[in-house]
């Protein structure tokens, strides 16, 4: 029987496979069955910053009456506050596997201290969901918010930060180095940013493709191979993209500690989780491999003949014998 037990920031899994943050594991109840599916490990449904600011905001009015407005905004925060840390709290009394709260940022504010209160309800460790895009016309430094907004999370809690991050960066890989050398104890490639649509008809903006789709894989594959191959010392889990077993080899043998999947589940329903379980421990029998370990960043970017594999300059080759 192959060994599928892995770590992944300083948690023991039982297997590689991570259901990520989405509706799917919204309620204790569901995340039980994800856990009975086969899943390692559960990324609850994120605590969203900018939600939690606009509940507060719905009570303007009371901009006129300070003492009044305080105390709304208190209430609301901490309401918000406390329906996530009762999620935590069920779900932990229900399942057996690491339970990682999720919170979902876009700035250096005050928010940093929702860390704790989740790490008191008994939170295996947190992911940042960091998503912050410059839109306007005064320069930002995004890499430095991301490794600030780190920091202040850091301040507050011991239990371990996993950063989730875009791939909107001129330097992914010093981005990565700096969060690790800040105290991320992993990296997640990558978030996916809501995608906006136009309805034509309607002549109004619309919600696009929810779902990511296999096509999307590459790009992660890529960087990382790159990430895993230059900077061995940081735990990188992907997602987006990965819609079959197969998928999820490659990622593994391009470097990742663990695979996080969410769209297939969706569309495949949880039966997915074990067939992904099954079939790679299948395909390590049939390769002669014992662990994950033991073919665990084999095709990354150090380990490969030609590196340059992996690298944007081979676009014009890629395409120069297609007729």
């Amino acid at each position: 029987m192959s060994k599928m037990e892995t770590t992944y920031a300083g948690l023991e899994l039982k297997n590689p496979i991570i259901i990520s943050s989405s509706g799917l594991t919204n309620a204790p109840q569901r995340v039980l069955s994800l856990e009975k599916a086969g899943a390692g490990a559960v990324v609850l449904k994120s605590l969203f910053e900018d939600q939690i600011n606009m509940l507060m905001n719905q009570y303007n009015e009371y901009n006129e009456y300070p003492e009044a407005f305080d105390y709304i905004r208190s209430y609301s925060e901490t309401f918000s506050i406390a329906e996530y840390s009762r999620l935590i709290k069920e779900t932990k009394e229900l399942c057996t596997i690491p339970i990682i709260a999720s919170i979902h940022c876009f700035s250096t504010g005050s928010w940093s201290h929702y860390a704790k209160m989740l790490e008191d309800a008994g939170a295996d460790a947190i992911e940042l969901n960091i998503s912050i895009m410059n839109t306007g016309r005064q320069p930002i430094n995004v890499e430095e918010m991301h490794v600030q907004i780190l920091k202040n999370v850091r301040k507050e809690i011991e239990i371990p930060i996993i950063v989730k991050i875009g791939d909107n960066f001129t330097n992914l890989v010093s981005v990565v180095e700096s969060l690790h050398g800040n105290g991320a104890a992993a990296v997640v490639l990558f978030n996916r940013y809501y995608q906006p649509d136009i309805n034509i008809i309607k002549q109004t903006f619309t919600a696009g493709q929810v779902f990511s789709k296999p096509e999307d894989l590459s790009n992660t594959l890529r960087w990382t191979a790159v990430m895993t191959g230059v900077l061995p010392q940081i735990e990188i889990s992907t997602s987006t993209g990965v819609h079959d077993w197969e998928a999820a080899v490659k990622m593994l043998l391009a470097g990742a500690t663990t695979v996080q999947i969410c769209s297939a589940v969706y569309q495949q329903g949880e039966i997915i989780i074990s067939e992904f379980i099954t079939c790679i421990e299948e395909w390590m029998l049939q390769n002669g491999y014992e662990s994950i370990e033991d073919f665990r960043g084999k095709l990354n970017y150090k380990n490969i003949p030609n590196p340059s594999t992996y690298e944007r300059t081979q676009f014009m080759k890629y395409f120069s014998n297609m007729k």
